[in-house]
């Protein structure tokens, strides 16, 4: 391993939990939301219960030994610190793999399938479906540096993947990525860099042309219903971190609450759990992931990528056709979808492609098993290609 590459060892000091804590007893509450669902945003009662448990149950040194078990490191790319995960398989011909998570998620959100893709022996699989897995905190995101200037958007957050794959010595690897992950892993695939022989999706960001909508079929019809339901009534916070990040990052900086609304919003509106995420997430899944934004102050840091992105993802690079072999799962929960047909026009060398029965857009920690099983499949044949 490079010596530009340090271990990471986390350690947050007891005082910022306490502060946590004194701040979280002082919180002053709005009045309940005037209706009995969650059309004005997450009700009262779920998060006052949220933000209890968060005040006297919750345990984050349970949660900083998860991390620190996984290994973690940081290196610093084109000015800017990144920390990573990096867990290697005892399996010698594992592919490594580079997993990109995007907001409000985590280098956490994939916390349960980095047993099963790096020892899947031990998890139902063969030898052959290992992986080494390299696992990024985004810029502004966890525990990498903050940007202090204009200008990481999402083209140079690929640059800065490509150059960390190279630094860790993988000469092949493949990419995966959901969110802003899937814009990276997109534009990763656009740039295609000798050593990236495939992608995996599990959401596209794509715009439909005027004539599919025109011939859009009943399941497709129903995919242009549901996005424009995110669009017209789920992505406010998408636009105030597009349009005003700073104003917004006030709030997620000073309180606690305002963070973990913010955040439990997502986990509400945008996974398979008719609007309960406790139905699909833990309390402490929820709350380890909240952290990963309080503890290091990136709620603006992390909102500005939104910023960034309405620059660094018109034209260009994104919208040049892509030759590299690319894997698509689309969860049905998930509020932007492509249908194969669609996905096909877009993508010359489209290997794989499944709509699975369950899960939303935090699919690796929704629905981790199949999560596992569609990277194994949207892989395996360019494993030895």
């Amino acid at each position: 391993m490079s010596a530009m590459i340090r271990p990471f060892h986390l350690h947050i000091p007891e005082a910022q939990i306490d502060d946590l804590r004194d701040r979280l007893a002082r919180t002053r509450w709005p009045e309940p939301e005037t209706v009995d669902d969650t059309s004005q945003g997450p009700p009262l009662a779920k998060v006052q219960a949220l933000c209890a448990y968060w005040q006297d149950g919750y345990d984050w040194r349970r949660c900083e030994a998860i991390l620190n078990g996984f290994g973690q490191y940081r290196t610093e790319i084109d000015g800017l610190g990144i920390h990573f995960l990096h867990i290697r398989s005892q399996q010698p011909d594992a592919l490594p793999l580079l997993l990109t998570h995007g907001w409000p998620g985590s280098v956490l959100e994939f916390r349960h399938v980095i047993g099963p893709l790096t020892d899947p022996l031990a998890h139902g699989g063969r030898a052959e479906d290992a992986f080494h897995l390299v696992i990024p905190s985004l810029p502004g995101f966890g525990f990498s540096d903050k940007p202090a200037a204009t200008g990481w958007g999402i083209s140079r957050i690929a640059d800065a993947w490509i150059e960390l794959m190279g630094r860790l010595g993988y000469e092949r690897w493949g990419a995966q990525g959901g969110d802003w992950g899937s814009a990276v892993t997109t534009m990763i695939a656009h740039k295609a860099p000798p050593g990236c022989v495939s992608i995996h999706l599990n959401f596209v960001m794509y715009q439909p042309t005027p004539e599919e909508i025109a011939e859009a079929t009943p399941q497709e019809q129903e995919m242009l219903a549901s996005a424009r339901h995110y669009d017209q009534v789920l992505s406010g916070y998408a636009k105030m971190q597009g349009t005003r990040p700073q104003t917004i990052g006030y709030s997620l900086a000073d309180s606690p609450v305002g963070l973990a609304s913010w955040i439990y919003a997502m986990f509400q509106d945008v996974s398979d759990s008719d609007g309960k995420p406790e139905s699909v997430f833990s309390i402490d899944e929820m709350l380890d992931d909240i952290m990963l934004y309080w503890l290091p102050n990136t709620g603006a840091s992390s909102a500005r990528l939104y910023w960034e992105a309405r620059a660094s993802m018109s034209g260009g690079a994104s919208s040049a056709p892509m030759h590299l072999p690319i894997a698509i799962s689309m969860f049905p929960k998930e509020q932007v979808r492509i249908s194969r047909r669609w996905a096909e026009r877009r993508f010359t060398n489209l290997v794989h492609f499944n709509e699975l029965d369950h899960g939303g857009h935090f699919a690796a920690l929704e629905q981790s098993a199949s999560f596992v099983a569609e990277l194994r499949s949207g892989f395996s044949s360019l494993r030895r290609s």
